[in-house]
């Protein structure tokens, strides 16, 4: 692992990936990354225009490349059930659960969710539940959902998962990348439990250079918080480039093992990929359960194949 980088992504030849919010910064680093290696790549994007922006530039970076664009709006539960009813392939060898939002003025779902816990974490739970077939029918097939070290801020509040009693943008930000990991605990355990072969793991970026800490300053009016974030991105974050890399090797590298953690190895700040800290309630087991029964009830998406 140390010095790990792009170039050693083992062949994707043959292989399927759906990389959601690949239309800038992390998520389109990996999807351009492993479509470089091989691999057929849906740009699972909320807006077309942007999105077909992002995969006309991917084919100039990387001629050969095989990437399709597809519509996909996680705080819109019926959309991401028309994506998932619309998947043209009969395998999927890769699910990076990527796209997400951070620190919004409190805001609600086309559904009714907070934003944050909707989009964050309930999208990518409905998407992958729907997609599972497609997962487990596939040989070696992954599911990588990226999460940040900034969860040690927060535990989850089950009896208040939209945030309604006291809403806290940053609190918000942090439960809901805690039930990413929880998420993938919980999955990995659910995996396991059937024999499946599909492997469940998480990773995060570090600190990295994205327009995803600008949105939220953008969204609220405040222009010194975006002028601050701005600052701070240029002076201290690593690149996208960089920050993509725990991503791509919980997605790829051979020795990835269920429930892992990747990020950067300096800090959880930057640096090549290794195993990185968690807060312990990322790994209980009854909170998982709980996070995963609610997480069912609210999006009405049942994971039949992996009932305990």
């Amino acid at each position: 692992m140390p010095g790990w980088t792009a170039h050693d992504i083992p062949d994707q030849s043959g292989r399927v990936a759906v990389v959601t919010g690949a239309n800038s910064g992390l998520g389109y680093v990996t999807a351009r990354e492993l479509a470089r290696k091989g691999a057929r790549v849906v740009l699972a994007c909320r807006s077309e225009a942007r999105g077909a922006e992002a995969r006309d530039r991917l084919v100039r970076e990387v001629p050969a490349a095989r990437a399709e664009l597809k519509r996909l709006d996680l705080g819109d539960l019926g959309c991401v059930r028309d994506f998932a009813a619309a998947f043209p392939y009969d395998r999927l060898d890769l699910l990076v659960n990527n796209a997400g939002v951070m620190a919004l003025p409190y805001g609600t779902t086309v559904d009714g969710f907070e934003t944050q816990f909707g989009v964050n974490h309930l999208g990518h739970f409905a998407l992958t539940g729907l997609l599972l077939p497609a997962l487990l029918g596939t040989p070696g097939a992954r599911v990588v959902t990226v999460s940040s070290p900034m969860h040690a801020m927060a535990n989850i509040d089950i009896a208040d998962l939209n945030g309604e009693r006291r809403y806290r943008r940053w609190v918000a930000y942090a439960r809901s990348k805690t039930a990413n990991l929880l998420f993938t605990h919980e999955l990995a355990r659910r995996l396991a439990a059937q024999g499946a072969e599909v492997v469940a793991a998480a990773a995060h970026p570090g600190y990295a250079d994205t327009n995803l800490q600008t949105a939220g300053p953008r969204m609220s009016g405040r222009r010194a918080g975006e002028w601050f974030m701005r600052v701070g991105n240029r002076v201290f974050a690593q690149s996208a480039e960089a920050g993509a890399l725990p991503t791509l090797y919980a997605a790829t590298a051979p020795d990835v093992r269920p429930d892992s953690f990747t990020g950067p190895s300096f800090a959880m700040w930057r640096g090549s990929p290794a195993p990185s800290w968690r807060a312990p309630w990322t790994l209980n087991d009854r909170a998982g359960e709980r996070l995963w029964d609610e997480s069912e009830r609210l999006t009405g998406v049942t994971y039949d194949a992996l009932k305990v």
